[in-house]
């Protein structure tokens, strides 16, 4: 996996939301921002590291405040691993449209520890658009190394863990839209909402929406 991959929508999508960042959604390292994930299984609450991964906290809130989330599924489930969602539909399961990927930040010094939240993406290491993922155990092999890209943390549960937990344990298997891994009992993000502190969003980059393409994955090798 080479370090070189760099793709034009990514390097421009970047470059917008760091504008975007600057202009309405950077806060202090004191008042960090929060989000409350509203599921059908309970509440957690995500506080976010806009201070060691400003692109992909804004990417995030970006999809935040455009409603993307609500329902929406958990569609991957691996115990002693990770849950994985924001991206499917839960009443058509399929995937819903999302805006350019965004820069790979997994060098910020976060890592995969249990209870953070990453940036789900595909193979190339600049994929990753709406889906995210919280880890259930430390997961150090998704920690970035000199040999390839790692996957990009960009904050951390701090209330509702137990949720988060009781997600890990559904059972899973296989069923019509999913090969495998997937709650049997539908796992449903209802709403994704800031909680703390209040800020005021600088209006988003103007790019249309892509349907995104079921490529993201998650390995713990």
């Amino acid at each position: 996996m080479s370090f070189k991959y760099r793709t034009r929508p990514a390097l421009v999508t970047g470059l917008l939301l760091a504008c975007l960042a600057l202009a309405g959604l950077a806060w202090a390292e004191d008042t960090p921002q929060q989000v409350r994930v509203t599921t059908n299984m309970g509440e957690f609450v995500i506080e976010l590291r806009a201070d060691r991964a400003p692109l992909t906290v804004a990417n995030f809130l970006r999809y935040v405040h455009e409603g993307h989330y609500t329902n929406t599924l958990i569609h991957r489930v691996v115990a002693n691993f990770v849950i994985q969602g924001g991206g499917h539909d839960a009443t058509t399961l399929k995937l819903k449209s999302v805006h350019d990927p965004v820069v790979n930040e997994s060098g910020n010094g976060l890592q995969n520890k249990r209870g953070t939240v990453g940036l789900a993406r595909g193979q190339a290491p600049h994929s990753g658009d709406a889906q995210f993922y919280v880890n259930l155990v430390d997961n150090p092999d998704l920690d970035p190394v000199p040999t390839r890209w790692g996957y990009a943390v960009f904050g951390k549960v701090v209330s509702g863990m137990e949720v988060i937990e009781r997600i890990g344990g559904t059972p899973t298997g296989s069923t019509p839209a999913f090969k495998s891994d997937t709650p049997l009992k539908p796992v449903i993000i209802e709403k994704v909402e800031v909680i703390s502190p209040v800020a005021t969003a600088a209006p988003a980059p103007a790019a249309s929406p892509t349907p995104q393409q079921d490529t993201t994955i998650l390995s713990p090798k």
